[in-house]
């Protein structure tokens, strides 16, 4: 018997894609903004800090996620109140993105999915984005 032939990370994406119902960046502002969504962005700091940040976006950092999304979870955020709670994750271009709510479906949460093109989509379709606070010293 042969050994299933390993995906790669250059397939990978595309296969967990397959179960995702991908948004755009228009229909993500509208349904964040109609409270049907609740954005993730899990963009490491430094990219926050260059490009800025989506109005309104919980921020949790990519190795946090699962933790803080499961809404059984004992470090969970506020925002995590429902296995039923549609979370779009946005990362940088929408790769990570993808894996990252294929995790998040394994946790239970059905209706997670991620932003096409990520955070840089959304900057280029003229949606809003806000400057990162300088932290006090």
């Amino acid at each position: 018997m042969r050994a299933e032939r390993p995906v790669g990370i250059d397939e990978l994406p595309d296969r967990v894609r397959e179960g995702l119902d991908r948004v755009e960046a228009d229909a993500a502002h509208d349904a964040a903004r109609a409270g049907d969504a609740l954005l993730v962005d899990i963009r490491y700091a430094a990219l926050r800090e260059r490009d800025g940040l989506i109005p309104g976006a919980v921020v949790v950092e990519r190795n946090e996620l699962e933790w803080r999304l499961d809404p059984q979870g004992s470090h969970r955020a506020p925002e995590a109140t429902s296995y039923d709670l549609r979370v779009v994750v946005v990362c940088n271009e929408g790769y990570a993105s993808s894996l990252a709510a294929a995790s998040l479906r394994q946790l239970g949460l059905h209706r997670a999915t991620d932003l096409v093109g990520g955070f840089q989509a959304w900057r280029a379709a003229g949606l809003p984005v806000a400057p990162v606070a300088p932290v006090a010293s």
